[in-house]
C-alpha cells in the first residue's frame, strides 16, 4: 500500500518591495513604532518575606518543653551507647578486612593460565560472586561510617536526640539501630 503524501496549502507571502539599489537608505526601511509598556497598579501595602517550610530547622525554634524528662541523654547512658557502638564497629571492621581478603583471593584466582582462552561459566559465576562481595563491601564502609558518626555525636553530647522533632529516640531504637538519628514517628512521616 503506497502512503499518499498530503500537499499542503501555503499561503502566499507578500513581498515587501525593495529599491533595486545597492545603496539602501535608513528613511526606506520602515520600523513599527514601539508600543507603550503598561505597568499595573499595585493595590498591596504591606509585604511578607518568603520562608518556606523546607528551610526551618528544629534548632531555629525556642526550647519546647517535650514529654522526656531530660533534653538529652545522661553521660552514664552515653558510655553505655558508646560501649555498644564500639563492639559493633570492631565487628563491622573484622566483617570489612574478611571481605576484602575474599575479594582478594577472588582476584587471584582469576589467574595468568594463557590456555584458557575462552571464558568459561565457571569464570562468569566468579564475577558474579566478586560483584556480589564488592557490594556487601561497600554496605560494610557505609555501615562504619555511621557508627563512626555516631561516637562523633556521643562525644558532643547530641547522641539520641531526633534530627526532625528534637525529641529523644527511643532506647530500645538505639540498641537495635545505634546509629539512627530519626526517631520512629519522623521514620513513618507521623511528625505534625
Amino acid at each position: 500500500m503506497a502512503k499518499k503524501e498530503e500537499v499542503k496549502k501555503v499561503a502566499p507571502v507578500k513581498e515587501t518591495p525593495v529599491k533595486a539599489t545597492a545603496n539602501v537608505k535608513a528613511k526606506d526601511i520602515k520600523v513599527p513604532a514601539p508600543k507603550p509598556v503598561v505597568i499595573p497598579k499595585i493595590s498591596t501595602t504591606t509585604a511578607r518575606k518568603y520562608e518556606p517550610d523546607f528551610t526551618k530547622s528544629v534548632l531555629d525554634q525556642a526550647p519546647v518543653e517535650h514529654n522526656t524528662p531530660t533534653q538529652r541523654y545522661s553521660d552514664g547512658e552515653l558510655a553505655e551507647f558508646r560501649e555498644l557502638i564500639q563492639r559493633k564497629l570492631n565487628a563491622a571492621k573484622k566483617e570489612l578486612t574478611y571481605l576484602q581478603g575474599l575479594i582478594t583471593r577472588k582476584d587471584d584466582m582469576g589467574g595468568d593460565e594463557g590456555d584458557n582462552r575462552y571464558m568459561t561459566m565457571e569464570d562468569g559465576s566468579l564475577s558474579m560472586e566478586r560483584e556480589q562481595l564488592s557490594q556487601m563491601a561497600s554496605r560494610q564502609i557505609t555501615f562504619i561510617d555511621h557508627l563512626e558518626k555516631a561516637l562523633m555525636r556521643i562525644e558532643n553530647k547530641t547522641y539520641g536526640i531526633c534530627r526532625v522533632t528534637g525529641k529523644l529516640i527511643d532506647k530500645a531504637r538505639l540498641r537495635a539501630v545505634p546509629h539512627a538519628t530519626l526517631s520512629i514517628e519522623a521514620k513513618m512521616g507521623k511528625v505534625s
